[in-house]
């Protein structure tokens, strides 16, 4: 199935700290994929200037909705706080 929404999440994150952060991606990817409404993929895109995670769902009510779930509250926002410079930046955009 290819996706018809993306969730996009960018964070700035030291240069140190990536490997910690790569962690947390590499950690709940595979729960994300297999528990997870709607999820269809998950794809870590790494810049100088940041980091992305890019989620693919089934639709942008999914998306929504894996933004309230245990997962990613309890596990990945958990993970990843302390290795944050700045808030991340949450887009959710449709595909067509």
């Amino acid at each position: 199935m290819s996706a018809k929404a993306y969730l996009q999440i960018t964070m700035v994150i030291d240069n140190n700290n990536r490997p910690a952060a790569a962690k947390v991606y590499t950690d709940y990817r595979e729960p994300f994929l297999k528990e997870i409404k709607g999820a269809v993929s998950k794809d870590l895109l790494i810049r100088d200037e940041d980091v992305q995670v890019l989620h693919g769902f089934s639709s942008e009510a999914d998306a929504k909705a894996y933004l309230e779930s245990e997962l990613f509250n309890n596990d990945v926002v958990v993970g990843l706080k302390p290795l944050l410079q700045a808030n991340p930046e949450i887009r959710i955009y449709n595909a067509y």
